[in-house]
């Protein structure tokens, strides 16, 4: 019996209770890739995460996640910093049970954002913390190679967020 894909699509302002669901998870799963904190994360209000959920229709940003059946499997987002600026791919995670899986939920949702991507440059950034290898290892696979320029992470245990593009075009 061949499995189901999951669905792939933009978040709308209705899905704010599952967004906020998938985002608990992942903050839970990998603290240091987002941020953001667990805690920070648990108190904001219903109006924050519809405005989180609403990024899938909000101009100069997106939000794609992998719905398999019911359950939200994976996000990847992208927003424009400012006019000059490269699209920013943020918010990337893969459920445990779906990485590496052959339904390609990782491939699928970066098809997706770099699609949106493409409407507003050639180059897609991002910044991976450099004590997440297993990112970095993933977003090379992707076809992302690191720039050397770095910056200051906000949060505990600081360190140094390090950026990675890739060319679109």
């Amino acid at each position: 019996m061949r499995r189901r894909e999951p669905i792939i699509r933009t978040t709308r302002e209705d899905d704010w209770r599952q967004v906020r669901e998938l985002r608990l998870e992942m903050l839970e799963d990998t603290p240091i890739a987002f941020g953001e904190t667990l805690e920070h994360a648990q108190h904001a209000s219903e109006a924050v995460w519809r405005l989180r959920a609403a990024r899938g229709t909000t101009p100069g940003q997106t939000s794609v996640v992998a719905i398999d059946r019911d359950r939200w499997v994976g996000h990847m987002g992208g927003w424009i910093p400012d006019a000059a600026a490269d699209p920013l791919l943020v918010g990337v995670y893969v459920s445990p049970a779906y990485r590496g899986d052959a339904r390609g939920v990782s491939r699928r949702l970066l098809e997706a954002v770099e699609e949106w991507a493409l409407e507003h440059g050639d180059v897609l950034r991002l910044e991976v913390h450099e004590q997440n290898p297993r990112a970095i290892a993933f977003y090379e696979k992707l076809g992302f190679s690191l720039t050397g320029h770095t910056r200051e992470y906000e949060l505990a245990p600081g360190g140094l967020e390090l950026e990675m593009i890739k060319r679109l075009r």
